[in-house]
């Protein structure tokens, strides 16, 4: 899956994403202090699916309607270990129960949600 990991994003979950096989481009690595609005719209640029702990990324998808990412996962959790939110958004992806494109997915230890991302309003 291709994946757009925000700068909250720990470098060591990222690494354990590459591993396991997954094209993760971090912003910490390629656009240190991007706006969320910008990381927004490479994600949707790139067709990828967005990693972030920031919560402000569901008010620029459902209300200002920015360009769509493929996705978006929200980890809402103080991370145990840096490598902790790669362990659990390879468990994730690796679901067959779930889709991850097209949706906004929220995870913490304890569960799931998902809802449709929005269609995105023309420039």
């Amino acid at each position: 899956m291709r994946i757009l990991a925000d700068e909250n994003y720990p470098l060591e979950s990222v690494q354990f994403l590459r591993v396991a096989g997954h094209d993760v481009v971090a912003v910490a690595e390629s656009g240190s202090g991007a706006t969320d609005e910008d990381v927004v719209q490479r994600a949707a640029a790139e067709r990828r699916v967005l990693l972030t702990f920031d919560r402000d990324f569901g008010a620029l998808v459902f209300r200002e309607r920015m360009p769509m990412p493929a996705g978006v996962i929200y980890l809402r959790l103080i991370p145990a270990t840096p490598v902790e939110p790669g362990v659990l958004t390879k468990a994730l992806l690796e679901r067959r129960d779930l889709m991850i494109e097209g949706r906004f997915t929220v995870i913490d230890r304890e569960r799931i949600r998902q809802r449709p991302l929005p269609v995105a309003r023309e420039t």
